[in-house]
């Protein structure tokens, strides 16, 4: 019997370069509070969100997440048509099919690579980091491309006091290689199916197209995912620096999702953070990006900090499934 060829790739992995790009519209608190009967105080005290970007109506999540890359590739140095895969993290494509990752590739020169979404959410970056990592060791590809990218503003009702005013778009993206030195941890991910219903859109396909249902929003059970994200993710996040071989001492960074100010907070008192160790916030002029936010706050958190280059950074992911994944990374 013949012998087949398999595909062998380097040992280690690293991000090479971040990209990010935002909505082009600043939203202040003051400019939803009407609908929900609120204030600017009211959403200050319960997210840290003082305003959100959001994208004008002709600016798609392609868009976004085409520019994102772009900056995410020009920053690592690596010509386009080296890319091996993209992989576009989103909940926000306007169609099924197809994928908002074969056109990105398109556009951003990375020729006839190939391209596929993720739909885990708010842990889908994390998820594409791990899929790109694991692609390159396995030498199915050289880069890869990593993107989340989200344009939630369409899922808003304006109305809702759950979910609306946290939301927010843009993209972020990192370009992933080789390495000579373990700069990307194994990945701790997972779900939780028995809580699928804490968030949710209001109604399906084929209710909106029945005319059974108003187009579909996006609502949460607050209480239900603060208290899931604060402990059950801080488990998770410890189980992170443990697989990695880390402790919260050696960190540079800490770079939640940016789901709520509250939860951040929260976050870093339970895995009893260092003063030196940086915190992504991100969300408090951004919003809630979903698979957007952990890449955007660490490509500012970079801008902001140049020093922190080289550093460990723990990364995690959690939000609708539920979901989860978290691993630690070295800075680019």
């Amino acid at each position: 019997m013949a012998t087949l060829n398999q595909a062998t790739g380097p040992r280690f992995t690293r991000i090479l370069g971040y990209g990010a790009a935002r909505g082009d519209l600043a939203v202040p608190n003051d400019d939803l509070v009407g609908p929900i009967d609120s204030s600017d105080e009211w959403i200050r005290q319960r997210t840290g969100i003082v305003e959100r970007k959001r994208a004008s109506k002709d600016v798609g999540v392609v868009d976004l997440a085409a520019q994102a890359g772009a900056e995410a590739i020009a920053t690592a140095g690596i010509d386009p048509s080296r890319v091996g895969a993209v992989i576009v993290s989103t909940i926000s494509n306007e169609v099924a099919t197809p994928s908002v990752s074969t056109l990105v590739a398109e556009r951003i020169g990375a020729g006839i690579a190939p391209a596929y979404d993720v739909n885990a959410a708010c842990a889908g970056y994390t998820y594409g980091i791990a899929q790109g990592d694991a692609l390159i060791r396995a030498g199915l590809a050289e880069y890869v491309l990593v993107i989340g990218a989200e344009k939630l503003s369409p899922m808003v009702d304006p109305t809702d006091r759950s979910i609306s005013f946290l939301l927010g778009d843009g993209a972020g993206a990192a370009l992933l290689g080789p390495s000579d030195t373990p700069s990307i941890s194994p990945t701790v991910w997972g779900s939780d199916g028995s809580q699928w219903g804490a968030i949710w859109m209001t109604s399906t396909y084929s209710q909106v197209r029945d005319g059974e249902a108003p187009f579909a929003t996006m609502r949460q059970n607050g209480q239900t995912v603060f208290r899931w994200a604060v402990w059950e993710m801080a488990k998770v996040a410890k189980q992170a620096l443990e697989t990695a071989g880390v402790t919260v001492d050696d960190l540079a960074a800490f770079i939640p999702h940016q789901a709520n100010m509250r939860i951040i907070d929260e976050f870093a008192k339970q895995l009893g953070l260092p003063e030196h160790v940086r915190i992504g916030r991100d969300i408090e002029t951004t919003g809630n990006t979903s698979a957007a936010s952990i890449p955007l706050a660490s490509h500012r958190l970079l801008q902001e900090h140049p020093e922190l280059s080289g550093g460990l950074a723990l990364q995690i992911g959690f939000g609708a499934g539920l979901v989860f994944g978290a691993q630690v990374v070295v800075l680019p």
